[in-house]
């Protein structure tokens, strides 16, 4: 049966509540002047655009790959690059280098740098998904946020529908397997990580079960939303009011994300907030919940199971992760955010070409994924942890 078509000002509601829910992109820059200290160390940092950033990552990684082509195009020198990018943005630049090395296409760089990116997934509560389809009838924009190509691409669990069953979005598993073919990870430059969440397995102090947001009318009465629990069901969320209800929406068998350690993104404040000022009477106890939680972030375990989810990655064997070096932040904080220590370690700390180099590449364009000219040498104090044994300098092959 179709739910009730609400009110025009209810409609205004809606709109507003959808235009500001859980966004799929991505990132808190932080107070940390990153850019300013890039540019105090001489080096020249180079901004990629993209013309939909919700595209797929595979199309958006052709952008990567021209704007690495034109950077060595116009450089003046031999300098190596550095190249990555915060977010997603870290996963279309480690695909765009796989397929370039794949192409036998010369990108030149030495080392290549992830923010927080989501290497395993990322996450974005049932609940909060279910809700975008329970919207959709009067309108779809935060629907079409959550079921774009690159959101299927990088979550860890998609909903299709208010009645689906979470599940693993054909766009992600069609996505891994290009990354698969094109090897995985650039081979030649050395690969770094920095997670905006703890390593020692200390979650966000979330509990699961918890009730992170609940509304009492006049739209929604009803409605809450569970933080996640294990459990086969377990319930995440109760959605009901003028759109009609109650739904339960469960899942099955999933680990405690929303308390995990990694970095946090405030899915449920920002939804909270839109409804507030629509007049909506909410309750919410967790603004933020984990996004990217830290084990996918250096690329240590799959997030299937708890005792993965929660790892205590300080004590793991340094061979379980796929990078080269990474950080792991003093505690969880906001996805992506540009702290000190983080901003130290990357401007400072990460390795580069260790020969001689002359001038770095000019700048070609605006965005937000980076390509940066990298300078020669250790020039900071933070030497980043050395996983997998992998010493080698960064243009020697793997």
């Amino acid at each position: 049966m179709a739910a009730p078509v609400p009110p025009p000002a209810a409609r205004r509601v809606l709109s507003q509540c959808n235009s500001r829910s859980v966004p799929t992109a991505h990132r808190t820059n932080g107070q940390y002047p990153f850019i300013s200290s890039l540019r105090a160390r001489g080096r020249t940092l180079v901004l990629v655009g993209f013309d939909d950033r919700s595209d797929s990552i595979l199309r958006n990684a052709e952008t990567v790959t021209a704007a690495i082509l034109r950077t060595l195009a116009e450089q003046l020198g031999d300098t190596l690059l550095l190249v990555g990018g915060f977010s997603m943005g870290g996963v279309i630049t480690r695909y765009a280098l796989a397929k370039t090395e794949l192409q036998r296409m010369d990108h030149h760089t030495g080392v290549y740098l992830s923010f927080d990116s989501p290497h395993r997934g990322e996450w974005v509560p049932i609940g909060l998904q279910a809700f975008a389809h329970h919207l959709a009838e009067v309108d779809d924009t935060h629907l079409r946020q959550i079921s774009s190509p690159a959101a299927q691409q990088t979550l860890w669990r998609y909903l299709a529908s208010v009645g689906g069953t979470p599940q693993e979005s054909p766009l992600r598993a069609e996505f891994n397997e290009q990354l698969r073919r094109v090897g995985g990870w650039p081979r030649i430059p050395r690969l770094l990580d920095v997670s905006s969440g703890r390593g020692d397995g200390v979650g966000n102090g979330t509990q699961a079960r918890e009730k992170t947001l609940s509304c009492s009318g006049p739209l929604f009465d009803g409605t809450y939303f569970l933080a996640q629990q294990q459990g086969d069901p377990a319930e995440a969320a109760v959605l009901n009011g003028a759109l009609g209800g109650p739904h339960t929406i469960t899942t099955r068998g999933f680990p405690e994300f929303d308390g995990a350690p990694g970095g946090t993104l405030e899915s449920f404040g920002i939804l909270g907030d839109a409804l507030a000022k629509t007049g909506e009477n909410i309750d919410m106890s967790h603004r933020a919940v984990c996004f990217v939680p830290s084990v996918s972030a250096v690329a240590v375990r799959d997030l299937d199971r708890q005792e993965d989810l929660c790892a205590n990655i300080d004590d793991l064997p340094p061979d379980e992760s796929e990078l080269d070096g990474f950080l792991l932040s003093a505690d969880n904080g906001p996805h992506a955010a540009m702290t000190a220590e983080i901003g130290e370690w990357s401007s400072t700390g990460s390795p580069t070409d260790r020969t001689a180099a002359s001038a770095p590449a000019r700048p070609v364009g605006r965005h937000e994924t980076t390509v940066g000219a990298a300078r020669p040498g250790w020039d900071g104090p933070h030497r980043p942890r050395c996983v997998g044994g992998r010493r080698a300098g960064p243009t020697a092959p793997r």
